[in-house]
């Protein structure tokens, strides 16, 4: 039997993809093994959303190459879209982009069969549907991503994704409802639905849909216990958007606003679409429906003139939000944007220091967040049972360990108190 191993780099969105890809390959009779094993197929799923992102993606094709000469390389996501002749020269067999990943499998007997490496990368234009990929079984025991939306068409003067991912495109609602009655059937109870600019869904349909659309149809599945939402803007959390989501009794208060810096002079200069003051209002709006909602954010250090005024005004904002989480990223210019022709770029060194400031501040919210938990009733999802202990995550996407509790059952909600922090979360104790 032929095997097959893959490696994903990026997003939820790549991860998604990824899975996909590789049950087209099963579904041709491919086994699929671990990347440190030897395999028939390699399949590197890039990312270019960040210098670090391309470095990753690179180092990792060449080793690939190095390692295993023999075997077959294909190559796809974003850098590859972007950058797709430049890794045929690397030695990848099939470059495939962010489109034609349906076709992965036809694609690579093509090369089988005329032994010439090629680029099937194709053009972005508006107008293309949404490429319907669905998946089965993925890596989590109890919680399942699914992809509902694709491209953005934000135009942030950082960013290179709308180049590489294209146009918005939503997937059908009936398509996400064969897909979340699947997943409940093999035995996934939390779905999270993830984009590229998951608050675009339905806005390019010929009849415009939402977001909520999407929540009401996995909502409505009987086997579903949980719903998470990707990443979301602030100005999509108006009180309308809120109180509706409140209906949807599965939607896990966990919340990841993109922020990127709290400065608004730096925000203007990202062409981002919101200030502090309506970011602020979204997580008022989404608190006073879910009181003790966990926010997760990003945040890009170091963008072009940054002023160490400007710095300190991120810092401020992330302890006025008291983020649960926080992704750190020092800014990389990415060739082709705005932002990469600005003035006042700053050195790697100056970066590197405020992200590590910025990683160090946000230890401490994440643990101010923490302790504001300590004494109370939650819902618990067991995932996974480690030596005794059951560990799983609340709807705040708390991680928790949970000891002695053998009556526990993977996919089984139970209601837990929470005890105190432990590394990577809190230990609780189950309420009988």
């Amino acid at each position: 039997m032929k095997t097959i191993a893959s490696h994903t780099l990026g997003c939820k969105v790549n991860q998604y993809d990824t899975q996909a890809m590789l049950e087209l390959f099963q579904e041709a009779g491919y086994q699929i093994v671990p990347l440190d094993q030897p395999a028939d197929v390699y399949l590197i799923n890039t990312c270019t959303v960040t210098g670090t992102g391309d470095k990753k993606s690179l180092q990792l094709i060449r080793k690939i190459r190095r390692e295993r000469p023999q075997a077959g390389l294909i190559v796809c996501g974003c850098m590859a879209q972007q950058r797709g002749e430049d890794l045929l020269s690397l030695g990848a067999d099939l470059v495939i982009g962010t489109q034609r990943r349906g076709e992965v499998v036809s694609l690579y007997r093509q090369y089988l069969q005329n032994g010439i490496p090629f680029c099937a990368v194709e053009p972005l234009h508006s107008g293309q549907p949404f490429e319907c990929l669905s998946i089965t079984a993925q890596n989590e025991h109890t919680r399942a991503v699914l992809k509902i939306q694709e491209g953005c068409g934000n135009r942030c003067s950082y960013c290179i994704i709308p180049a590489v991912r294209g146009p918005v495109r939503s997937r059908p609602l009936e398509d996400i409802r064969s897909e979340v009655a699947c997943l409940s059937a093999a035995g996934y109870s939390e779905i999270v639905l993830t984009g590229i600019h998951l608050c675009s869904y339905g806005k390019d349909m010929e009849s415009p849909l939402s977001l909520l659309d999407a929540v009401r149809v996995v909502q409505a599945e009987p086997g579903v216990q949980r719903i998470r939402l990707g990443s979301l803007e602030p100005t999509v959390a108006t009180p309308e958007f809120a109180a509706e989501l409140r209906k949807a009794d599965k939607i896990c208060p966990q919340f990841h606003l993109a922020l990127q810096s709290g400065s608004d002079t730096v925000l203007a200069r990202m062409r981002r679409r919101y200030n502090t003051a309506q970011y602020l209002r979204g997580v008022e709006n989404l608190r006073k429906e879910f009181p003790h909602a966990a926010f997760t954010t990003d945040i890009l250090t170091g963008f072009p003139g940054e002023t160490e005024t400007e710095f300190e005004e991120t810092k401020d904002m992330i302890r006025k939000i008291g983020f649960a989480r926080i992704h750190v990223f020092p800014y990389s210019p990415r060739p082709g944007t705005p932002a990469a022709r600005m003035p006042g770029q700053l050195t790697s060194a100056e970066k590197e220091k405020r992200a590590r400031d910025l990683i160090a501040l946000g230890r401490q919210v994440a643990h101010e967040y923490l302790l504001t938990w300590i004494g109370l009733d939650t819902d618990f999802l067991p995932e996974e049972e480690i030596d005794g202990s059951w560990e799983g995550y609340t709807p705040e996407y708390i991680r928790v360990r949970l000891e002695q509790a053998a009556s526990c059952h993977s996919g089984k909600p139970v209601r837990v108190r929470l005890l105190g922090i432990i590394p990577g979360g809190m230990r609780g104790e189950l309420i009988v």
